[in-house]
């Protein structure tokens, strides 16, 4: 579901969780997935908040990236370790990220290095500060419909949303739909929920109705063909964005569905707050790999395996960090992409952007 415009981000973070290998080890590794392999898994401890802090940097232009022409580093727990500022050249930005590498390595401060090309990862791990095809406050304007254009109503299935002379936002679209079929009767899942739907919007489409990744997933919700046809969704109506919503819903709530039995019976031990948390996290992860993996990989025989020791080391490791863990260590195995690292991180860092901006501080669904 994600944009092909995050492509070059994706490739620069994908080691971002990878341990360093031991000193007598070769300097050089083209082999990541084995470095994954062969990471312990109290590793993951902490690491959730070192990449919070790295993608916020990128996300809102903050601190290092303040400056959008340069390049950060960092290491295998995603902690900084310095910054380059961009050549004039893409291939000479490569060839100067490398030589900070090896002199990275040269001084102790990385365990070995690796060179990274255009669309290629080294290590340490280098992250693009300019960020041209996203704009988060403008994706967040389109959803509070802070201007006017931003603006809309609409009707569909028996859903209406404002009208000609009174258009509404984004997100009280959001809410009429989720309020009239929570009444219904077709949600039972907890409401906590929605905060990250709202994140979804930002990161998915940036609340673009036309929006249109490489994958073919259309609209405010990136949803693909099959699951709106699922949704019995008209071909002419499929960038609706009533229709997306009510129909990103619909999907949430069948991974509601089959999410609850594979957690319960792996993390109903947890302390309340933690497992709601980890729970959410877990249904928003489901939204951009699939239900079907999210099961794979809390009850799989190999995949389980993560999962399995944080269910019985749960209280070193924040919800987050159990999250990040279970997908880092599958990395390669069931088309789980470099991209799932961060997909749920970007989607709370939106959420909570969306939620300190003066219309939406008061709002419900930001103080649940």
């Amino acid at each position: 579901m994600k944009r092909l415009k995050h492509t070059r981000i994706i490739l620069f973070i994908c080691l971002l969780l990878l341990r360093a290998l031991p000193l007598s080890a070769a300097e050089f590794s083209d082999d990541w997935i084995a470095v994954v392999r062969d990471t312990p898994y109290a590793d993951s401890q902490g690491v959730a908040s070192n990449l919070t802090t790295i993608r916020s940097w990128v996300l809102f232009s903050e601190s290092y990236c303040a400056n959008p022409q340069r390049h950060i580093l960092f290491d295998h727990r995603g902690r900084f370790l310095g910054y380059i500022e961009n050549a004039a050249t893409p291939a000479d930005t490569i060839s100067l990220l490398n030589n900070t590498r090896e002199s990275m390595h040269a001084e102790n401060r990385v365990s070995f290095w690796s060179p990274g090309a255009i669309a290629e990862a080294g290590f340490p791990l280098a992250l693009a500060c300019d960020q041209p095809f996203f704009d988060l406050d403008e994706s967040i304007a389109r959803v509070i419909g802070s201007r006017e254009e931003y603006l809309l109503w609409g009707t569909w299935d028996n859903i209406t949303v404002g009208s000609e002379d009174e258009q509404v936002s984004l997100i009280s679209l959001i809410r009429t739909v989720y309020q009239q079929r929570r009444q219904q009767n077709r949600f039972t899942f907890s409401d906590r929920v929605i905060p990250g739907l709202l994140g979804k919007v930002i990161i998915e489409s940036g609340a673009v109705p036309e929006a249109l990744s490489s994958q073919n997933a259309r609209g405010i919700m990136q949803l693909s063909p099959e699951v709106l046809e699922d949704c019995e969704i008209p071909d002419a109506f499929r960038l609706h964005r009533i229709a997306q919503v009510d129909c990103a819903l619909r999907l949430m709530e069948q991974n509601h569905r089959n999410l609850q039995p594979p957690f319960n019976q792996l993390f109903a031990h947890l302390p309340e707050t933690k497992r709601e948390r980890l729970y959410n996290l877990l249904l928003s992860q489901a939204y951009q790999i699939g239900i079907g993996r999210v099961t794979e990989l809390l009850n799989g025989e190999i995949l389980g395996q993560a999962a399995s020791y944080f269910s019985a080391n749960h209280a070193r490791f924040s919800a987050e960090d159990i999250l990040v863990g279970i997908i880092f260590h599958n990395l390669g195995r069931r088309d789980i992409g470099l991209r799932t690292l961060y997909y749920v991180t970007d989607i709370r860092l939106a959420q909570n952007a969306l939620c300190d901006t003066t219309v939406m501080q008061e709002d419900p669904w930001c103080i649940l």
